[in-house]
C-alpha cells in the first residue's frame, strides 16, 4: 500500500470518527447521562460491535467525547481570558464561560460530569471514573495560564497550580449546584464568585514578558 492510499484511508477513518461522535452527542443531547452504546449504535445506523472496533468500549467512547467538548471549552475559556477588557471584566468573562457552556447544554455537561442513576450496565456509562482526569486537565491549563500571566513571587509555578485546580473546583462545584438548584440568576453568580476570586487576583502583577492577565 502506497503512501497516498494510506492518507485516503486515514482520511476516511477521521470522518468516518468524526459522524459516529456526531452520532454519539446527538443521543447524549437527547438521554444525558443514560446514553448506551446501543442507542449511539443504533443513531449511528450500525452495529455495536463496529462500535466497540472504533473506540474499543465505553471508555473509549467516554474519552473521545470529553476531549470534543473540553477542546471546545477551553478554547472559548482561552478567548475569554484574552479579550481586550480590563482584569475583573475578564475574570467575570471567563466563569460566564463556563456557566453559559454547562447552561446551554445541561445533558452534555451531566453525561461529562454524573455516572447514570442505577446499574452501571451497558444502559449507561460508568463516567464518574473519567470526569477527574476531565477536571484536572482543565486545572493544569488553567494553571499553565496563570503561571504565564502573573507574577506570584517565590513558588510561582506550585501556587499558580494551586490556584489553577482550586479555581476549576470552585467553578466545577458552585456550576454544579447552581445548574441543579436555581437559586440565583447566572450573573449573580458570576460576580459572587468573582468577588471571592478578586482579592488575590487584583494584587498580583503581571509577569514581565508575558501576555497579561
Amino acid at each position: 500500500m502506497d503512501t497516498t492510499q494510506r492518507t485516503d484511508q486515514q482520511r476516511a477513518a477521521d470522518r468516518r470518527r468524526r459522524e459516529l461522535l456526531e452520532a454519539a452527542d446527538r443521543v447524549v443531547l437527547r438521554d444525558g447521562p443514560g446514553a448506551s452504546m446501543n442507542a449511539i449504535a443504533a443513531e449511528a445506523g450500525i452495529t455495536k460491535p463496529i462500535l466497540y472496533r472504533h473506540f474499543g468500549d465505553k471508555g473509549g467512547l467516554y474519552a473521545a467525547l470529553a476531549k470534543r467538548h473540553t477542546d471546545a471549552l477551553l478554547d472559548s475559556l482561552r478567548a475569554a481570558l484574552d479579550a481586550p477588557a480590563d482584569r475583573r471584566e475578564r475574570v467575570e468573562a471567563t466563569l460566564d464561560t463556563y456557566l453559559s457552556a454547562i447552561e446551554a447544554r445541561p445533558q452534555v455537561y451531566r453525561f461529562l460530569m454524573h455516572p447514570a442513576e442505577g446499574s452501571q450496565s451497558d444502559q449507561g456509562f460508568d463516567v464518574g471514573k473519567h470526569s477527574a482526569p476531565l477536571l484536572r486537565r482543565m486545572g493544569e491549563e488553567l494553571a499553565q495560564v496563570i503561571g504565564e500571566r502573573l507574577d506570584l513571587g517565590p513558588g510561582s509555578q506550585q501556587l499558580a497550580r494551586v490556584w489553577g485546580h482550586g479555581i476549576v473546583g470552585m467553578m466545577h462545584a458552585a456550576g454544579d449546584w447552581w445548574l441543579g438548584e436555581r437559586p440565583c440568576s447566572r450573573a449573580e453568580l458570576v460576580r459572587s464568585l468573582a468577588d471571592l476570586l478578586w482579592g488575590r487576583l487584583a494584587a498580583a502583577g503581571d509577569k514581565v514578558g508575558g501576555p497579561g492577565f
